[in-house]
């Protein structure tokens, strides 16, 4: 965990004080358990229920002898009991203890991912919908294509962090998952009632049918869970590092009072932010291999995963948790520039209505191949006067590629230069922008 790009409220969760905390309160739970069982006596139970503790420096102590951590903790929680320490961690092995204790950590840290999840969704949605009609061009292969809203842009943004928001909902069920089955899970030295309770106690189900670990590919769910959704987060964070570039120059992440670029060149405003996020979503995904990996233990177990969850699990937690409050820091702070978005939009000199001329051709007679033949010939001197640098207007505003098409008689012969003009028409590419903020903003 690097502090620079951790929150306290997410770290809390995944330091050792409470790994230890989440063990304890599961050998509690099973304690309870047993109880109502009816094998440990009441005063007992409530004893171990209300004195039991650990000590972290303790622990290290026994561990650096015992080797063993979870030996470690046993002992030094029943120093601080008495006779009925004779009950703690009884029929139980380590895993159980251990990884429903992780169980605990990962449910409750997925909850705050889902929380902030929402967050980001609600800044976005209320930028979508204060641009839902500011119009900016579209680019595919980084090349202008046709007019959009910038509002759409963001509605996209929306709608696939809805999907991730109902991804994580499932994952969550899948994650918050126990047991205490025993060694090799065969239930042989505690009955299945125990398991039961003691999952209820702690907001868990039990493992259906567990071996001596809850199966990884548990873990992997989560892993990749959240690496996809950091894939999404990225994709936005390109986004907005694209529009910053100096020649885009339509969206620009917010430049505080007394903030400084580069040590070098004072005039610098950098996209600092999301390349930041760019570099954390790379970190994030490069967890989900290990987890993959994770699920094909030997047998009933062995202990190959335990190394590597030591460090993904917790900083996949902290890193997207910080990811997703930076991301939302930079949706609802952006500087955009609608302007600069129109000037960018024309600066083709009105070749995004091509595909507009394209298609009112035919409903003039004209075949496909021959107005597709018309509509580009046209648009290739254009690009050629673009090429030299040529002003993408005339003095009277009307574009290059509107001045070409008026101009062409085969194209006259079909479509009067009212129709043509109609072609330039910005309404006709926002026309069903409600009805598509309709279908993501339900």
């Amino acid at each position: 965990m690097v502090e620079r790009y951790a929150r306290e409220e997410m770290s809390s969760k995944w330091t050792q004080e409470a790994r230890y905390a989440a063990w304890l309160e599961v050998e509690k739970a099973a304690v309870k358990a047993w109880n109502k069982i009816g094998l440990i006596p009441d005063e007992d139970a409530k004893k171990i229920v209300k004195n039991a503790t650990f000590s972290v420096q303790r622990i290290e102590e026994i561990e650096a002898v015992t080797k063993h951590d979870l030996i470690a903790f046993n002992t030094s929680v029943s120093e601080s009991l008495g006779e009925e320490s004779r009950w703690f961690h009884y029929g139980m092995t380590s895993s159980d203890a251990v990884d429903t204790g992780v169980a605990i950590q990962m449910r409750d840290s997925l909850k705050l991912v889902i929380k902030d999840v929402k967050m980001l969704m609600k800044s976005i949605k209320k930028r979508a919908k204060e641009h839902k009609y500011t119009l900016m061009v579209g680019r595919s292969h980084g090349i202008h294509g046709e007019p959009i809203t910038f509002g759409l842009t963001l509605a996209v943004w929306y709608d696939e962090m809805d999907r991730h928001l109902k991804n994580l909902k499932e994952t969550l069920k899948v994650i918050s998952v126990g047991q205490i089955s025993g060694a090799m899970g065969n239930f042989a030295h505690a009955p299945l009632e125990l398991e039961e309770y003691a999952m209820k106690e702690l907001g868990l189900k039990p493992e259906s049918c567990s071996n001596q670990v809850v199966h990884r590919d548990r873990y992997a769910r989560l892993a990749t869970s959240l690496a996809l959704m950091a894939s999404t987060i990225e994709k936005f964070a390109v986004q907005v590092r694209h529009l910053q570039r100096t020649e885009v120059y339509e969206c620009e992440e917010f430049f505080a009072k007394g903030q400084k670029g580069s040590s070098a060149m004072p005039h610098k405003r950098n996209p600092i932010l999301t390349e930041n996020i760019t570099g954390l979503a790379r970190t994030i995904r490069s967890f989900a291999a290990p987890a993959m990996e994770n699920v094909a233990l030997w047998h009933e177990r062995d202990i190959s995963h335990s190394s590597n969850e030591r460090f993904w699990l917790p900083d996949a937690f902290i890193t997207t948790d910080f990811m997703l409050h930076r991301m939302n820091s930079v949706i609802a702070n952006l500087t955009v520039m609608p302007e600069n978005m129109m000037k960018n939009l024309n600066l083709t000199g009105g070749l995004v209505f091509s595909q507009r001329v394209l298609l009112e051709l035919p409903k003039a007679g004209v075949s496909r191949e021959d107005a597709y033949r018309i509509v580009q010939r046209n648009a290739m001197k254009v690009w050629q006067e673009i090429q030299q640098g040529k002003p993408s207007t005339n003095k009277k505003g009307e574009s290059l590629y509107l001045q070409y098409l008026l101009g062409d008689e085969e194209l006259r012969n079909s479509l009067s230069e009212e129709q043509i003009r109609e072609c330039f028409n910005f309404e006709y590419y926002t026309k069903n922008v409600s009805a598509i903020f309709k279908r993501v903003f339900k």
